[in-house]
């Protein structure tokens, strides 16, 4: 049985791990879609969510199963309840990178922008984008490989993010100011830094459920 157990659980790894990969790189394209104006491929990201779901319902399921059917303890079950956790937080991830999505199909409804609003569209959404996507890399690297080293600087990390989106705030109030034409697509942008600050916080989660299944410790980023 310890076997077939052995087998169980390193599939519920494999599984979470296609998740992740699955999450990142649908947040990933929705941005580069808002970026380029790419419509085309903002639909295929809005496509992707049964996917999302199916992945995370099935990956679930196993776990639920493994834990039945098995009873781990110790090392084992904080392997199986970190899992969970980062099913989780993938899934969020995985639905911001839908919701920015559909932030680009509302804007290309909207015909062209001006100026103001594609200056705006920019920002440093881009590079924000950057930080947030390798925190989420960052993060499943460390729980595939058990490096605890490689998320240390997770804190510093999240602070960066959450300072662009400050930043980014502030930069849309003062083009909405100037020109009250740039309001409902600034706004929107406004929700697009949300999404990926929130999505760095969910790397930070799996960096937090990576650190538990290796040590047992519940520590908290920020």
């Amino acid at each position: 049985m310890t076997e077939k157990f052995e087998a169980e659980l390193e599939m519920l790894l494999r599984e979470t791990l296609e998740m992740g990969a699955f999450a990142s790189v649908m947040l990933c394209d929705a941005v580069d879609a808002l970026v380029s104006r790419d419509a085309a491929l903002a639909a295929q990201v809005i496509a992707k969510k049964e996917e999302l779901r199916d992945r995370h319902n099935k990956t679930e399921d196993r776990a639920y199963e493994v834990l039945t059917l098995y009873q781990p303890v110790a090392r084992d079950l904080r392997a199986v309840v970190a899992c969970l956790k980062v099913l989780e937080a993938l899934e969020r991830i995985g639905r911001y990178g839908k919701a920015i999505a559909k932030v680009e199909c509302h804007i290309e409804e909207a015909g062209a922008l001006n100026d103001r609003a594609q200056l705006a569209r920019l920002l440093s959404i881009p590079q924000m984008s950057k930080m947030a996507g390798g925190m989420i890399d960052t993060a499943l690297s460390s729980f595939k490989s058990g490096d605890l080293s490689m998320i240390r600087d997770f804190g510093t990390r999240d602070d960066g993010v959450d300072a662009l989106n400050h930043s980014i705030f502030r930069e849309c109030i003062t083009y909405m100011l100037e020109d009250p034409r740039t309001i409902s697509q600034c706004t929107r942008f406004v929700m697009v830094a949300r999404y990926l600050e929130r999505s760095a916080d969910h790397a930070c989660t799996i960096a937090e459920a990576t650190i538990f299944m290796k040590t047992g410790e519940r520590v908290e980023i920020k």
